[in-house]
């Protein structure tokens, strides 16, 4: 049934050309993405990431509740309190929590419990899934479809950082309780992931192995 509030709505009118042009362009660029584990210190404009998150903000969603929340670092203090808190965890996770399947599998990309990076970046974008709180986020109205609304809107926010020159770092240690406190979040928001955002270190690298990706052929179906 047809919204009797509802607007007009349409997409540009182009050839079938330019939208093929289009979408190779954003192809293109988005295979240039890579995660990156070493940052500079170099300032990023706090209007680049108040427009990134306002693109995440739109991203498709359970019900219109748009059950997120990005809570932005930048104070040293915070900061550290963050890295000190996640390498703890790192370290437990390093040390026995891990199970050798999945210590062998991150054996290529190089990691380890030190996480500097939570420091160095001028960004971090602590990513909350909020199970309740509805649009007017009164805490008491359930919400639908989280993760998968959390996790689109996570995509645009990277899509959008790395559009504006950008590096990013997805980082989620496990358990993420933590950052709740650090950041002052209430008990019905879960931490995601931790963004880190900034530029990349003069003598930055990324694992070669990180850069095999699988070919369409390979992750798409044709029915």
């Amino acid at each position: 049934m047809r919204d009797h509030d509802s607007l007009p709505y349409s997409m540009p009118a182009l050839a079938a050309e330019e939208r093929i042009a289009r979408a190779h362009h954003m192809r293109d660029r988005l295979k240039e993405r890579r995660s990156c584990r070493y940052f500079s210190d170099a300032p990023v404009p706090r209007e680049v990431i108040e427009a990134a998150i306002e693109a995440a903000g739109s991203a498709p969603n359970g019900a219109n509740h748009q059950p997120w929340h990005f809570a932005v670092v930048s104070s040293p203090e915070t900061k550290r309190a963050i890295r000190e808190a996640a390498e703890a965890e790192e370290r437990a996770f390093y040390s026995g929590k891990a199970s050798d399947e999945w210590l062998e599998a991150l054996g290529p990309l190089g990691t380890d419990a030190d996480k500097p990076f939570l420091e160095t970046a001028p960004w971090l974008i602590v990513v909350f899934a909020q199970r309740k709180g509805g649009i007017e986020e009164d805490g008491q109205t359930q919400n639908y479809y989280v993760n998968e609304s959390v996790g689109i809107a996570c995509g645009m926010l990277i899509t959008t950082l790395h559009e504006a020159g950008l590096s990013t770092l997805t980082h989620t240690p496990s358990p993420m309780g933590f950052l709740r406190e650090i950041c002052g979040r209430p008990d019905h928001e879960k931490p995601l992931m931790i963004v880190v955002a900034g530029l990349p270190s003069d003598d930055a690298t990324v694992p070669k192995g990180a850069t095999r990706k699988k070919p369409l052929a390979q992750i798409a179906s044709w029915l």
